[in-house]
C-alpha cells in the first residue's frame, strides 16, 4: 500500500496505444525494445518500481517524443520474468493515477515525466462502489455485446468479480480506441466508468465495430 508521501515526484513513463490500466488492477506487458529493456532495469533499481502507463496521441508517428495524454495511471512492477530470447514479461499493479507536468528525455533513450498525483487521492484507498449498479442488467448487455462482436471471456469469473474488479478489467480489455480509453481512465467515479464503458458497448453494438470505437 502506498501513502501519497511515498509517490514519487517522476518517474519513468511508457507510452503503449490502447494498454489501459487502472488502480488496483494488474496489467501484463512483454518489454523486448532496447529502450524500454533499459527502463525496466533503471526501474528495478528504486525503492518504488513505479512505471507510468500513457497513451499517445492517435496519428502521432514520432516515437521518440510523442504527444502524451495528460493522465496517467502508475503501475508497480509486481511481476517479473525472463524468456530464453532476452524478452522480459512483467506485471504491473495499478497504484494511483497522475498527471503529467513535464517531460524530459536527458540522456536516457526513454521518457521521464514530473508529474502531479493531486485529485487522485482515492486511488490510494480501498476498491470503490458503484451503488446504483444493476448488475443484472449490465450482464445482460454484456452478454449482448460479446455475441455482437464475437468476443470470448470466462463468463463464470466475470460473475463472480466484485464490481470494480469487473468494471475495471473490461475497461481494460476491451479493444476501444485510444480516445476510448483515455475516457475509461479519465472517470472521476467508478459508476462514471461504468456508465462510459456501457455506452461505448452499446455504441459499437450499434454500428457493428465499424465506428471507430473498436480497433
Amino acid at each position: 500500500m502506498f501513502n501519497p508521501a511515498d509517490l514519487p515526484k517522476s518517474m519513468p513513463v511508457f507510452p503503449l496505444p490502447g494498454a489501459l490500466l487502472l488502480p488496483r488492477a494488474r496489467l501484463p506487458l512483454n518489454i523486448f525494445e532496447p529502450r524500454y529493456l533499459a527502463m525496466l532495469d533503471d526501474t528495478l533499481k528504486t525503492r518504488h518500481r513505479l512505471i507510468g502507463m500513457v497513451q499517445p496521441y492517435p496519428g502521432d508517428t514520432d516515437d521518440d517524443t510523442p504527444r502524451l495524454h495528460q493522465i496517467g495511471c502508475a503501475g508497480r512492477i509486481v511481476g517479473f520474468t525472463e524468456s530464453d530470447d532476452g524478452r522480459y514479461r512483467i506485471t504491473l499493479g495499478g497504484i494511483s493515477r497522475f498527471r503529467i507536468r513535464d517531460t524530459d528525455q536527458g540522456f536516457s533513450p526513454y521518457l521521464r515525466a514530473d508529474v502531479s498525483w493531486e485529485g487522485f487521492q482515492r486511488d490510494l484507498g480501498q476498491p470503490e462502489d458503484d451503488k446504483n449498479f444493476d448488475r443484472e442488467k449490465f450482464l445482460a448487455a454484456l452478454g449482448r455485446f460479446f455475441r455482437a462482436t464475437g468476443m470470448n471471456s470466462d463468463w463464470e469469473s466475470l460473475e463472480k468479480a466484485d464490481d470494480e474488479l469487473l468494471i475495471n478489467s473490461l475497461s481494460m480489455m476491451f479493444p476501444f480506441d485510444v480516445e476510448d480509453k483515455q475516457a475509461l481512465l479519465e472517470a472521476p467515479s467508478l459508476r462514471d466508468r461504468r456508465e462510459t464503458l456501457v455506452t461505448l458497448m452499446e455504441f459499437a453494438m450499434a454500428t457493428g465495430g465499424d465506428g471507430g470505437h473498436l480497433q
